[in-house]
């Protein structure tokens, strides 16, 4: 398994945030979307609380670095979404992260609360909402790609059919 703090060798489109690197265990679900549909990414930890000036410059920087979508996972009171949305205009998705005691319920309400004018697309808790933020950060990117809106299309109908396929014991 390669190191969750490198990037992908084309410029990443997208960038996979977290406040801790326990966190991984949760994000690990948009880094596999975003590798099976071939987009680039980076993946870094950057702690709202712990290094403030890091997230600083990261949200700063990002339009510049060629980021067009940022997911940002965080547990407990989950202030990496908000202050990434609040320090850059490229969208952020945030990934409540099931981190304490709460299983994820104070980090959903944290990154759901933001307040008018500082928009953080909020995911459901855990794995399924990692993965649901690199699906919903690759439907964005596809608006303006069409091979990657037919891979999503295709990827679609192929759920469909699975589901289509299924029998159930008689």
């Amino acid at each position: 398994m390669s190191s969750y703090n490198q990037p992908m060798s084309k410029q990443p489109l997208v960038g996979v945030v977290m406040g801790s690197k326990s966190d991984y265990e949760t994000l690990s679900a948009a880094v596999e979307i975003l590798r099976e549909f071939d987009i680039p990414y980076e993946a870094r930890v950057v702690s709202a609380h712990r290094t403030p000036d890091w997230l600083f410059k990261y949200a700063e920087t990002a339009r510049e670095r060629g980021l067009r979508v940022i997911i940002a996972g965080a547990g407990g009171a989950a202030h990496l979404p908000g202050m990434l949305a609040a320090k850059t205009l490229v969208p952020v998705l945030g990934v409540p992260v099931p981190a304490t005691a709460l299983n994820g319920m104070d980090s959903l309400l944290s990154i759901v609360q933001m307040p008018k004018g500082v928009p953080v697309g909020t995911l459901a808790i855990g794995k399924a909402g990692a993965a649901n933020a690199a699906l919903l950060a690759a439907e964005i990117l596809a608006a303006t790609d069409s091979v990657l809106y037919d891979r999503l299309a295709a990827w679609r109908a192929a759920r469909t059919q699975e589901v289509l396929s299924q029998e159930l014991p008689g």
